[in-house]
């Protein structure tokens, strides 16, 4: 797979910081012409949907400039979260999202050797130190953002006891916690990042790549400088987060006097959604806690979450470009993301009839044994599309909010004494309502008129509405499971603060229908493909779940954004 070229309605329409930053380093010819990205994941969970404007930027601003490449190296330093599975994931949806990494697929632990000999290099020249301080007197030491930090008592341990210490830390001597590696910097620093960093700690706890090979293992700020030192990275895309651990990535670079010209880290703003959280530690607890069915929950912002649900790579794609890149945070409203891929299946997704909440309508004047083949069209916004065959029968569905007895003003739709349109086939007219002893309504009675084969009446009489039906004998039965968004308040909740954010999950995410009535054209819609109900939105056959025996659909998005209508309502 190739990294796919950008549409018209994908180039960009201006230049941004980044790109101007790369520009003019290759007028200086700075790298030599060269421009190399890299998208260092950590293992540790899927990715979601900010990472998705990572990937594209990361990958898009490589394939700008003849001979760019971008890596994906993962950043497996912490074996305690790490798995596999995440690997694995990861670059599943690195792909599906249209891009590839080629020949360049690294491991920050393809460099575990290496970056031990640079931490020994930092100890000899007396830039590094081992400190017996636990985890609580290192952050006590450290001070605040007002207060300066104090020097430990093990500071100024000489080089012979700081390589001694390391030697045995990696040769398993020791506990966790019981000693880190921590850089000699300035404990008075105004950037509390750089007051002494810690550099390596010990984690007893296998590899997933190496095994029990290591027991200390690097942290991410040493780690992932050097590493886009080693491959030969020019330009270190980052999010703001890490705007305050520049200085440590240019100061561990400058202290091992790393070869020139060094590649530089450059942050810009992250994605925040309204209505969601991007925090990965927010979206683990959601999935440990039970609150969603896996990391693949169409609830979810991850970008399996997002498949499954029916998004496509060109949606997300088109919604990154056009959000574009800016060195500010800011959120992003969900109707935008909504607006992108009903866009993208509107063009796309075929056209189905599907009756969601069935009420019974009988049609007393068709014939009882008798039925017919309508015909219906697949995609109105593709002419090639076609048409497809339904069929159509003396009992039908339709659904059972298009009916009410005792309709309000500028109500439209069926009631007693009242001519609809059914879709492609006929006009009738409600002359009955059937209830149960309950007093609710379960059947219709009607009559069509046989003229209006098609939808239209020959002495060209008029009505106000047209509904949706599923012929009653052919219906296949469904589940259909209907979404909203995971937090009730737009407020993103994307800090990884502690704080229980769970309080704010919207109890209305996941309305699971059954006994739904589809149209039988879906009796073997194959997993993952994507429909658009009319009337009704656009739909995903479920990629888990669903079988030939029980299909199961899942709700991709509304035809219109009416959850901003539900919150306005909830608000006034």
């Amino acid at each position: 797979m190739s990294t796919p070229q950008k549409s018209p309605n994908e180039a960009s329409s201006s230049t941004d910081f980044i790109r101007t930053i790369i520009a003019e380093d290759k007028q200086t010819n700075k790298y030599g012409g060269r421009v190399v990205t890299r998208f260092p994941p950590e293992p540790n969970g899927y990715l979601h949907i900010g990472h998705a404007k990572s990937i594209y930027l990361d990958f898009g601003v490589a394939s700008e400039h003849d001979g760019g490449v971008c890596h994906l190296r993962f950043d497996d330093t912490n074996p305690t979260k790490e798995d596999i599975e995440y690997v694995e994931s990861i670059q599943e949806d690195v792909n599906w999202l249209g891009f590839d990494w080629g020949e360049h697929l690294y491991y920050a632990s393809d460099y575990f050797e290496q970056l031990y000999q640079y931490a020994m290099q930092l100890i000899k020249t007396g830039h590094a130190y081992v400190e017996s301080l636990s985890a609580d007197e290192i952050r006590d030491y450290r001070g605040t953002l007002t207060d300066p930090g104090r020097e430990s008592p093990y500071r100024n341990r000489s080089i012979e006891e700081n390589l001694d210490l390391f030697e045995r830390m990696r040769a398993g001597e020791f506990e966790d916690g019981a000693y880190v590696l921590r850089a000699k910097i300035d404990m008075a620093s105004p950037n509390i990042t750089m007051r002494d960093p810690t550099l390596y700690r010990i984690r007893n706890v296998p590899h997933h790549r190496t095994g029990d090979a290591w027991c200390i293992y690097p942290m991410y700020d040493f780690t992932h400088c050097i590493s886009d030192a080693i491959e030969g990275v020019t330009h270190s895309l980052c999010t703001l987060e890490f705007e305050n651990n520049r200085p440590l990535y240019d100061w561990v670079l400058e202290t091992l006097d790393l070869p020139k010209p060094r590649p530089q880290q450059i942050e810009f703003a992250r994605l925040n959604l309204e209505h969601t959280t991007l925090s990965k530690r927010h979206l683990r607890r959601l999935v440990e806690g039970g609150q969603v069915s896996g990391w693949d929950d169409p609830r979810m912002p991850t970008i399996s979450g997002l498949r499954r649900r029916g998004y496509t790579p060109e949606a997300i794609r088109h919604f990154c470009e056009h959000i574009g890149v800016a060195k500010r945070d800011s959120t992003v409203r969900m109707s935008l993301l909504e607006y992108f891929i009903r866009q993208d299946l509107n063009q796309r997704a075929p056209r189905a009839m599907a009756v969601l909440r069935p009420l019974k309508v009988v049609l007393l004047n068709y014939p009882e044994h008798d039925e017919e083949t309508l015909e219906a069209i697949n995609n109105p916004e593709d002419p090639g599309a076609g048409t497809r065959q339904v069929p159509f029968s003396r009992e039908l569905y339709i659904e059972r909010e298009d009916f009410m007895e005792e309709p309000p003003k500028k109500y439209f739709r069926l009631a007693p004494g009242r001519e609809v349109r059914l879709r492609y086939a006929y006009f009738i007219t409600c002359v009955d309502v059937i209830k149960d002893d309950a007093g609710q309504v379960v059947e219709l009675h009607c009559t069509y008129d046989p003229e209006t084969r098609g939808g239209s009446a020959p002495d060209g009489r008029k009505v106000k509405a047209t509904l949706h039906w599923v012929s009653a004998a052919h219906a296949v039965d469904a589940e259909v499971r209907l979404y909203e968004p995971l937090l009730q308040t737009p407020d993103s909740a994307d800090s990884d603060s502690p704080d229980d954010f769970t309080q704010t999950l919207n109890p209305n995410s996941l309305d699971v229908l059954t006994g739904c009535k589809l149209e039988p054209s879906l009796a073997e819609a194959p997993p993952g493909e994507r429909y658009q109900f009319e009337r009704q939105g656009y739909f995903c056959v479920d990629s888990r779940d669903s079988t030939p025996a029980r299909p199961i659909f899942n709700r991709t998005v509304t035809l219109r954004d009416t959850w901003a209508k539900v919150q306005k309502a909830q608000n006034s």
